[in-house]
């Protein structure tokens, strides 16, 4: 698909729809819709911190921040040997986010950042892109916060497109092709607001997951 034909009302429609964009790499500048017959969530409820994870939080340190470095956060993404992240889906996130659609959450150490996450947001639903680390579980910190951050806003689902063992070691897990439409069609009727929730202090984050999980 050519970049002019590919839009950013285009890519929230497919959003609806359950698929989303790929590239075969960073220098391919073609795009493919990606539809799983298996797709990967992150239950809200099952969200799981382990004790390594939880002493790390409470270690503090860190500055989470929402929305400073979007560009940054996608970028920090696509920094690796392969990427599907070219040109094209860069420009297209970069419009969405100035739309309003598309967020990052970023975990800070020192005015630099070490890890993060970025996705899209329609109704309750969270569509996750793409995360990074730069240092020991920072990438899994981003994802604590961001968990909570959507609870708290009242989000019903975190679409993780794909489940690796990272994101199975934190409670995620495949759910069939027509389970995850029924889920996306109750979260797309929702009415969420991603910046509106607060970022708690990390001892509030490990006992409100421990209440909940």
């Amino acid at each position: 698909m050519e970049r002019a034909e590919l839009t950013p009302d285009l890519l929230l429609k497919a959003y609806t729809l359950g698929v989303f964009p790929m590239a075969e790499s960073r220098d391919d500048p073609a795009v493919f819709w990606v539809d799983p017959k298996r797709r990967g969530i992150l239950p809200l409820d099952g969200f799981h911190i382990s004790r390594s994870l939880a002493r790390r939080l409470r270690r503090g340190g860190v500055e989470i921040a929402v929305d400073r470095d979007f560009a940054g956060t996608v970028a920090a993404c696509a920094d690796r040997p392969e990427t599907w992240i070219n040109a094209t889906i860069f420009d297209l996130y970069a419009r969405l986010h100035a739309m309003g659609f598309a967020h990052s959450l970023e975990v800070w150490r020192d005015d630099r950042m070490v890890g993060g996450v970025y996705g899209v947001t329609l109704g309750g639903a969270f569509f996750g892109e793409s995360m990074f680390s730069r240092e020991t579980d920072a990438s899994k910190i981003a994802l604590a916060f961001l968990v909570d951050r959507l609870r708290q806003a009242g989000f019903a689902l975190f679409d993780t497109q794909f489940t690796t063992p990272h994101l199975r070691s934190l409670g995620g897990h495949d759910i069939p092709r027509a389970t995850y439409h029924r889920l996306l069609a109750q979260a797309l009727a929702r009415s969420c607001d991603f910046t509106a929730a607060a970022t708690p202090d990390p001892q509030s984050l490990v006992q409100r997951n421990t209440q909940t999980s």
